[in-house]
């Protein structure tokens, strides 16, 4: 019982800091300032966590391993190019819908990994960015998709999805659902009816 405890505190203490390091940054969050958020002395924390690097590395690499291991089974389904890309879109917006915090901090705050966490986690994400790439490329191959510039097919996906990060929250006028679809189609069709 007691182990299931601690995995909760530490986990309660990961996604506070992931909201904190979003509003802050993380070099404007303190282990005084999490400990606050979480109800707990700085140095209760230590029990559940080695560092504020410690949980910005499992934040990181938490957003990373998720978007690579879906890439991987989305690669092996038997979906068009079109479905296989629509899915990745449809990943993006979800977790950024479902744990948009988490998301904005492997976004932004990345920069402050150290040493080698740094290397893997830039190495992450060129992996992921290159197997999405391979499949806006393999969707022109196959005339699924127009013959765009595939780097600036990647990059225009990858930025016009970021923006949920920061503008969606319940209230908005708009479900979830909806958001996906609006995105879907701006992104897929156009504009242009």
């Amino acid at each position: 019982m007691a182990k299931k405890t601690k995995t909760n505190k530490r986990q309660i203490i990961i996604e506070e800091a992931a909201k904190l390091f979003k509003d802050r940054g993380f070099g404007g969050t303190s282990m005084r300032d999490l400990g606050a958020q979480v109800g707990m002395e700085a140095a209760s924390m230590y029990n559940h966590i080695n560092s504020k690097d410690e949980i910005l590395e499992h934040i990181c690499f938490h957003v990373s391993n998720t978007y690579i291991s879906q890439l991987a089974q989305i690669e092996q389904t038997e979906a068009s190019y079109v479905d296989k890309i629509k899915a990745l879109v449809r990943l993006h917006i979800h977790l950024m819908i479902e744990d948009g915090a988490a998301v904005s901090v492997a976004n932004n705050d990345w920069k402050y990994l150290a040493g080698d966490k740094l290397t893997q986690f830039k190495d992450a994400r060129k992996r992921y960015e290159r197997g999405f790439a391979a499949l806006i490329e393999q969707g022109i191959a196959a005339g699924e998709l127009q013959p765009v510039n595939v780097s600036v097919a990647l990059f225009t996906i990858l930025s016009a999805v970021r923006w949920v990060e920061l503008w969606y929250r319940p209230g908005r006028g708009i479900s979830g659902e909806e958001l996906e679809q609006n995105i879907m189609t701006i992104l897929l069709n156009g504009l242009v009816k």
